[in-house]
């Protein structure tokens, strides 16, 4: 229990506490975002009020999420000045100048048009509405946009120099631009909309195996299958990339990913451990299975390394990762849980081709069905090891290559930060049951689908004022109600 004492370790579990918890809500407001584009837009081409029925419905996990994710966004962040001072003061002309784009180009827009998007339906005109919706979208995705630019340039610093302690910026584009920017950018904004494609299919999926408005939802499964078809190979693509990256400027990163004690000169085949348990301690893999050759083809499509695979050997213990295991497995899983979304969207296809998705087929499907409802968390699990990788695998840096994660911290009491720890961990518990129970509520209830729909005029019955004569009833429908 040395660690309770130790307010740099502290100050890293409540930072990861924090993160972790946040991530699971922007997840889907980033991707439902784009889903609530589409069937707004198909309601606007095609009048069909099933599209209108399904922006509505959704919406409401949209809200839900956006104000968790808020909360709980805005406690990580103001860390950086109470547990993280020395390296605020060190990177601050640059990373809070990104952290601040965040948050007026993109939490501003989506706040400003959210409430249009939710409330205003029938009190602005439908493209008003719909403009709202995009920018609502893309308020929620430009997030994506800054925060893994600002995290990419932590992994991949450039742009400037440290001089005097302090990170100046000589060229903010290059900076910006950084190596892991552009596809770390990607990696995200796929996983989110993957786990939102696969979050909406999964509650559908639950719908029709409870036979519960089947039809609404056999169309809102299909409409997430349809652009998972797309989106779930290119997420693999794109992971690959990113670790092609990590392999050629972080190797202590992927020489941990990869439990590589040992190095593999350059022109040499290198094997892939598919399990092990990383020993770090003797510095070696206890037990493992691996696949002959199988690293080479995994990083380069080809037998024979064309660059040398450091193992983590060759670095100091205090120069590299530790929790070896923890970076290992993070990385399985999400690699694992990645193939597997990419496999049930195959399966599902091919059913669809079958004809076995229609309406009066759907229903039979119950082990697809099953599989989507087992899917549905599982890219909160794939993201959050994700991130587990890329920030446990930059350690000991902070900013890559320059400023420890130990002289990041502030020197403050570590009674201090467990106050503070145990705190966050007693609220987030009490919002994540909240989400919890929120959101299932919102599932129990269902949709709403006697909303009165948009330029559709629904017949009013006669009232009789006097023995004989009717006038039509001009009330509102919720008053004839």
């Amino acid at each position: 229990m040395e660690f309770l004492s130790d307010s740099v370790v502290l100050s890293r579990m409540q930072f990861a506490l924090t993160a972790l918890f946040h991530m699971l809500w922007p997840v889907l407001t980033t991707g439902m975002g784009i889903y609530l584009v589409i069937v707004e837009g198909l309601w606007l081409k095609t009048r069909n009020p099933d599209y209108y029925l399904h922006a509505r419905f959704w919406s409401k996990f949209y809200v839900l999420n956006f104000g968790i994710g808020v909360a709980t966004g805005i406690p990580m962040e103001f860390q950086f000045g109470t547990n993280w001072g020395p390296l605020s003061e060190a990177i601050g002309n640059f990373f809070g100048s990104v952290i601040g784009f965040e948050a007026s180009w993109a939490f501003m827009l989506e706040a400003a048009f959210l409430g249009t998007m939710l409330f205003g339906w029938e009190r602005v005109n439908p493209a008003i509405h719909y403009l709202s919706t995009i920018f609502v979208a893309v308020g929620a995705n430009l997030s994506t946009l800054w925060i893994l630019t600002a995290n990419s340039w932590l992994q991949t610093p450039a742009g400037g120099e440290m001089v005097a302690g302090k990170f100046v910026v000589s060229d903010y584009f290059q900076a910006i631009l950084n190596p892991f920017m552009v596809n770390s950018v990607l990696h995200m904004f796929f996983a989110t909309l993957e786990t939102s494609l696969f979050v909406i299919g999964g509650i559908s999926a639950w719908y029709i195996l409870q036979q519960r408005h089947q039809a609404f939802f056999a169309r809102s499964f299909k409409i997430a299958l349809a652009v998972a078809i797309a989106v779930a190979p290119l997420q693999i693509y794109i992971g690959h990339l990113s670790g092609e990256q990590v392999y050629h400027y972080q190797p202590t990163k992927l020489a941990a990913m990869e439990a590589q004690w040992e190095s593999s000169p350059a022109g040499q085949p290198a094997d892939w451990s598919l399990l092990a348990i990383p020993n770090e301690k003797d510095q070696k893999n206890d037990w493992e299975i691996t696949i002959p050759n199988g690293l080479g083809y995994i990083l380069e499509f080809r037998k024979n390394l064309s660059e040398p695979l450091r193992g983590l050997k060759e670095w100091k213990p205090e120069d590299r990762p530790h929790m070896v295991g923890l970076i290992y497995y993070s990385f399985r899983t999400m690699i694992a849980i990645g193939f597997f979304l990419a496999g049930l969207m195959l399966v599902s296809t091919l059913q669809w081709l079958v004809g076995n998705l229609s309406v009066e087929n759907i229903t039979q499907q119950r082990w697809l069905m099953g599989a989507w409802v087992f899917a549905a968390p599982l890219g909160y699990i794939a993201i959050d090891s994700g991130w587990i990788v890329r920030c446990v695998g930059r350690q000991p840096w902070t900013l890559y290559g320059e400023i420890r994660t130990v002289d990041a911290a502030s020197r403050i009491p570590a009674s201090n930060v467990l106050v503070s720890l145990t705190g966050f961990v007693i609220v987030y518990t009490v919002l994540f049951i909240a989400a919890l129970y929120f959101g299932s509520r919102i599932i129990r209830r269902g949709p709403n689908l006697e909303l009165p729909i948009p330029g559709i005029e629904i017949s009013k019955p006669a009232v009789e004022t006097t023995p004989g004569e009717f006038i039509p009833d001009e009330r509102p429908v919720e008053a004839q109600q």
